[in-house]
């Protein structure tokens, strides 16, 4: 398959190697220091699954010179969605589908205006990774799971595809039949991760091992899940046990959600698309969301960054 990877950072750069050690047409779209560092030394991925090196990756700063491809695997920043779908336009083919593996909860809306609602694919990732440095993605969880689907289930060639490859690499990867609740549910969790080691400048595992912070922890679930039942979608409230089983048993205490990592490095914040999310919608609803404010105040003055 031709797949493209807009853009190579964390989480798509890991996807795509996989792919392509297995004999893909992928192409990676990065730029600065990291594509510099692709072009001289390749893409190097270090995981618990097995580390792996692409020497000659097919990598650029120019979707045009790629062409169309049958697969997009769309992994902005938030902030960059509508400029990054806007430079997508010259990978779309007849039957080009656009996963969206984005942090935030109405990502198909924003790209499927730009590129064509029957072309975006809502999509999810659980995985912990990290550009450890230009040219470098760091792996460090056992699980790499990534869900997609069309909210209608329709039957789709193109995706069936898609999954006999990533399969064939070695990749949790699959269609889902409840896309809608499943972003959902992938948000509640990732806010809560994200947004409580961020404000609390710490690993998961301290955070659980204080009542206070696990607590707090817990209410960031909790409040994105009231928002979410409240604008119409299937939520169990039973998800939040599974979920606080989950990262006390299948995470390492080192965890960080991707916001906190790139707080640690001075970058730009996506804290308005995820617990300023979760705090636009408690005041559109009339929820409550007192920890979610909480995480948007503390952040808020570094939500631009250091280094722009």
């Amino acid at each position: 398959m031709r797949i493209a990877i807009m853009a190579a950072g964390a989480v798509g750069a890991y996807y795509g190697a996989r792919l392509a050690v297995k004999g893909h047409d992928v192409f990676f779209i990065a730029r600065g220091a990291h594509l510099d560092a692709i072009k001289k030394n390749g893409l190097k991925i270090e995981s618990v699954h097995g580390d792996l090196h692409l020497p000659k990756p097919n990598v650029t700063d120019d979707p045009r010179t790629i062409g169309p491809v049958d697969v997009v695997i769309f992994a902005v920043k938030l902030w960059d969605t509508e400029q990054a779908a806007e430079q997508t336009k010259p990978l779309i083919g007849p039957n080009t589908r656009v996963i969206t593996l984005q942090n935030g909860i109405d990502s198909v809306d924003r790209v499927g205006g730009i590129l064509g609602r029957d072309k975006v694919v809502g999509g999810y990732a659980y995985i912990a990774s990290t550009i450890s440095g230009p040219g470098v993605i760091k792996h460090t969880s056992q699980f790499h799971q990534f869900r997609f689907g069309f909210a209608d289930n329709r039957p789709d060639a193109t995706l069936d595809a898609f999954v006999a490859a990533g399969k064939d690499a070695g990749l949790d990867l699959g269609l889902s039949t409840h896309i809608e609740r499943e972003l959902w549910e992938k948000f509640i969790f990732l806010t809560a991760m994200t947004g409580a080691t961020a404000a609390l400048r710490s690993g998961i595992g301290p955070i659980l091992a204080d009542p206070d912070t696990k607590a707090f922890f817990r209410q960031l679930m909790q409040e994105a899940l009231a928002v979410g039942k409240a604008k119409g979608v299937t939520l169990d409230p039973a998800y939040i046990d599974e979920r606080m089983t989950f990262v006390e048993t299948k995470t390492v205490p080192t965890m960080k959600g991707s916001m906190a990592n790139d707080l640690d490095r001075g970058g730009r914040l996506e804290l308005d698309w995820l617990s300023g999310k979760v705090r636009a919608l408690g005041r559109e609803f009339g929820i409550a969301t007192p920890a979610s404010e909480t995480v948007y105040i503390v952040l808020k003055l570094h939500r631009m960054g250091t280094q722009h």
